[in-house]
């Protein structure tokens, strides 16, 4: 049985590339942050199997900016393969937290390398490192490509760049197998609430029912390459099955404004958005990334990988989940 470690497990893409390596037969190991609160409800479904002997997935506590204590956890875990998804992934939030988001994002990144590194002395384990469309920044090219220079506009997106290139120093630098996943937005119904399109399509299903009146927003001319993260999870997996370490982009190819976004959110409820949305300047970042368009033609040419669920498909999938929260959140607010 093979043995995968997720950092970030609690977060979107951890839970479903939990679920993923489950039905896949793996045992799965996951990194969360020790805290006064639980913050598992992502994974609590698949957390313990009541017809499971020996649960297939163990959390752990840990923290990536603890350099000796998550190399002692993979030392003691031997993993197979590492998926270093943790981070504070907020970009607007990176401009206000600017030292914490490097250390755990950039720094971060570097422990979990030189971690795989140690383990690497008695075992292969395979590294994948969450990167970002973000570290496109200001683009000098469209749509950007594995080969397209980084331009990062934010202290989130410059945290990322130092851990792309620290991934590939390693696998140059001590023959490691070791890959970068350029990931173009994908979001879900497990998107944090913080996230425009999580944010959009939770405003709008409660304004729908009469709980929220008005939703306030940035710039919404910017432009975004927009996937599932079901199936963005996949493409994950499979990097780290082919037979060398590469950089992949993995994005739909395709690119929708905010208001696009707020047109398939609102139409699916029947209401004119423009009724609703109001512009806030809070909302705007201090650097703006206009547009961002992925190229994911390599990972489709040597992965077998692509985009299965286009962005309306996306938003309509979003309503109907947080449609059933504020349902429920209305019946609560009526018996009360």
């Amino acid at each position: 049985m093979k043995k995968a470690l997720i950092t970030g497990i609690t977060g979107q893409d951890g839970s479903y590339l939990a679920e993923l390596l489950l039905e896949k037969g793996y045992e799965v190991h996951g990194i969360v942050r020790r805290s006064s609160s639980f913050n598992t409800q992502r994974i609590d479904h698949i957390y313990q199997d009541p017809h499971e002997k020996q649960p297939k997935l163990l959390l752990h506590y840990g923290d990536l900016t603890d350099g000796q204590g998550i190399t002692n956890l993979v030392l003691n875990v031997e993993p197979d393969e590492i998926y270093n998804l943790g981070a504070q992934s907020h970009v607007r939030v990176s401009f206000d937290a600017p030292a914490y988001t490097v250390n755990v994002v950039g720094i971060g990144a570097l422990n979990v390398l030189e971690a795989a590194r140690q383990l690497n002395k008695k075992k292969e384990t395979r590294v994948y490192q969450a990167s970002s469309s973000e570290m496109f920044g200001d683009v000098i090219e469209t749509p950007q490509t594995e080969k397209t220079p980084f331009q990062p506009q934010s202290p989130y997106a410059c945290a990322k760049v130092y851990a792309f290139h620290q991934t590939v120093n390693y696998r140059h630098g001590y023959d490691m197998f070791a890959t970068n996943g350029i990931l173009f937005n994908h979001e879900s119904p497990r998107r944090g609430e913080t996230f425009v399109t999580r944010k959009i399509t939770r405003a709008a299903t409660r304004i729908k029912l009469g709980l929220q009146e008005k939703l306030y927003l940035g710039n919404l001319d910017a432009q975004r390459d927009w996937g599932y993260a079901k199936d963005y999870v996949e493409g994950m997996w499979r990097m780290l099955q082919h037979d060398t370490p590469d950089d992949f982009v993995l994005a739909t190819g395709e690119t929708q404004t905010i208001r696009q976004f707020l047109d398939f959110t609102f139409e699916a409820l029947d209401l004119d958005w423009n009724n609703y949305v109001e512009i806030d300047p809070r909302y705007f970042r201090p650097t703006e990334v206009n547009m961002l368009l992925g190229d994911p033609s390599k990972a489709k040419k040597e992965l077998g990988w692509e985009a299965k669920t286009s962005c309306k498909e996306l938003a309509e999938l979003m309503v109907e989940h947080d449609l059933s929260l504020a349902q429920r959140e209305a019946a609560e607010t009526a018996v009360s």
